[in-house]
């Protein structure tokens, strides 16, 4: 059994390459621990009206923001987008907030992360993002500097910050977040697409095995 639900919030330009090795391995649960199915993803926007993703890919969103009821053992995700700094990201940026409050998983990567700067959400949290100078560039207000780490991902309790040209990384972080993987899956996935040697495929599928 899986019981968890990842809520992935979808808009214009959003960077869909971002979150590509997570959703892939989420939807298709192959390798995830033996007794656990696929986790369950739903596409979330701020209207149910469809998205152009920068990769030029048309998204219907499942459900609307106003509908999206996150429980304890769900997770959100936010990839990143040329629009973070617009009004229109604030309630999903407020259901983000909430989220944290109550002890839920949420996970931002590159332009995401501008907009929970700017909420003052990573003025007291561990964190990363596409740079420290760009952050402070950006968001006049950020007041987080030295909780900022110079990393690909980050992972603070129930926040996860990454990089843009992180996405394997961020991948890394929100599957261990989530328990799906073992230990010893989750290091030979990371090194097999990290390095691209092939011994790790051997090792990543003698892992699921057992």
């Amino acid at each position: 059994m899986n019981n968890n639900t990842v809520y992935l919030y979808v808009f214009d330009t959003m960077a869909d390459w971002e979150v590509g090795y997570l959703t892939a391995e989420l939807n298709s649960g192959r390798y995830y621990k033996k007794g656990l199915t696929p986790s369950k993803i739903v596409t979330v926007g701020t209207k149910k009206t469809p998205v152009i993703t920068k990769g030029g890919l048309k998204i219907l969103p499942d459900i609307e923001l106003d509908d999206c009821s996150i429980e304890n053992e769900d997770t959100l995700i936010l990839p990143g987008g040329d629009t973070w700094t617009e009004t229109v990201h604030e309630p999903i940026l407020s259901k983000a907030e909430q989220c944290l409050k109550e002890g839920i998983i949420v996970a931002e990567i590159c332009g995401s992360t501008i907009g929970l700067a700017r909420k003052g959400l990573l003025d007291s949290s561990w964190h990363t993002s596409n740079d420290l100078e760009y952050l402070e560039i950006i968001c006049p207000n950020y007041a987080g500097e030295k909780y900022y780490k110079q990393e690909s991902a980050v992972t603070d309790g129930k926040l996860i910050t990454a990089s843009g040209i992180a996405p394997l990384e961020f991948s890394v972080h929100v599957l261990k977040a989530l328990d799906v993987f073992s230990t010893k899956t989750l290091d030979t996935w990371y090194n097999l697409y990290r390095t691209h040697k092939s011994e790790y495929f051997y090792e990543l599928m003698n892992s699921i095995q057992y």
